[in-house]
């Protein structure tokens, strides 16, 4: 089995700042609760409120993909539907 791991950023649009940040916390926890996550983490730029720089590990490729069809099917994947996002994806 092969570790997974994204890094990157998103940018999120100005009106969607706020629900952004109010859903992010959440989205976090239950991100490390995943089965197969090694480490999540997103961090607010501090000169750019509007981008946050995103790293996470997964144990292999189909904790991976469980976290990715978690996303899109939550509440946060409705908060970030608009969000801008600029990802590399490595396998090792």
């Amino acid at each position: 089995m092969s570790k997974i791991t994204l890094s990157g950023h998103i940018e999120v649009p100005k009106e969607d700042l706020n629900a952004v940040l109010t859903e992010l916390p959440k989205h976090i926890a239950l991100t490390h609760q995943e089965a197969g996550c090694i480490t999540f983490t997103v961090t607010q730029d501090s000169d750019n409120p509007q981008r946050f720089d995103v790293y996470e590990e997964f144990t292999d490729k189909a904790a991976f993909e469980k976290h990715q069809a978690r996303v899109k099917a939550s509440h946060w994947g409705e908060v970030t539907k608009k969000v801008e996002r600029f990802y590399t994806v490595t396998e090792s």
